[in-house]
């Protein structure tokens, strides 16, 4: 049975994602816009991201996440992967926490699928929650340093952009990604 301290913080989630969630999705064409800007970001402050994106097998793109929180908090963000350079499908990223948390940011990242298996495990299942299933290695500035497509041996490699507004921590475990259908 669930502790009223528990069904209280799930009720706060549920209100707080709510509030977080855009009123109406954006549509397949303004998404596929966003993507390309974002990209063109990426790629411009990160050669990594250029070399992976060669080798790729999908790239999904969230150019706008919002995350908020005051000890309860959400994110949502849509976004678009791309195989082969062309949009295949349109994925959105939720997520709630609880802790010690306040603030309200922004932010984009891009998921670089290197193998088939993390790409049909996207495709097959009904909404990723990142942190089961493929291992994902998150990028930054000092592991980029070191890092060649030939030592690239992991299923997904996260790359965090254009972080904007105040909110400690940035992370993905617990984001679930589900497929959208957009206008």
């Amino acid at each position: 049975m669930k502790s009223i301290a528990q069904r209280t913080a799930a009720l706060l989630v549920f209100f707080l994602s709510v509030g977080v969630l855009p009123a109406a999705a954006d549509s397949a064409a303004e998404i596929d816009r966003d993507v390309d800007a974002a990209l063109q970001k990426l790629y411009r402050s990160s050669p990594v991201a250029v070399e992976l994106s060669k080798v790729a097998k999908g790239v999904l793109v969230y150019p706008n996440v919002i995350k908020a929180g005051l000890i309860v908090g959400g994110q949502y963000g849509e976004g678009a992967l791309r195989v082969g350079g062309k949009t295949v499908g349109y994925y959105n990223t939720v997520a709630a926490s609880y802790g010690l948390q306040a603030g309200a940011q922004s932010f984009g990242y891009a998921l670089f699928f290197m193998t088939d298996k993390g790409l049909d495990y996207l495709k097959s299942s009904d909404g990723w929650e990142i942190g089961v299933g493929p291992s994902v290695v998150v990028m930054d500035k000092g592991k980029a340093k070191s890092f060649t497509t030939t030592t690239a041996k992991d299923d997904v490699y996260a790359f965090f952009f254009s972080q904007e507004g105040l909110m400690a921590g940035l992370g993905l475990q617990g984001s679930k990604i589900s497929e959208i259908k957009p206008e």
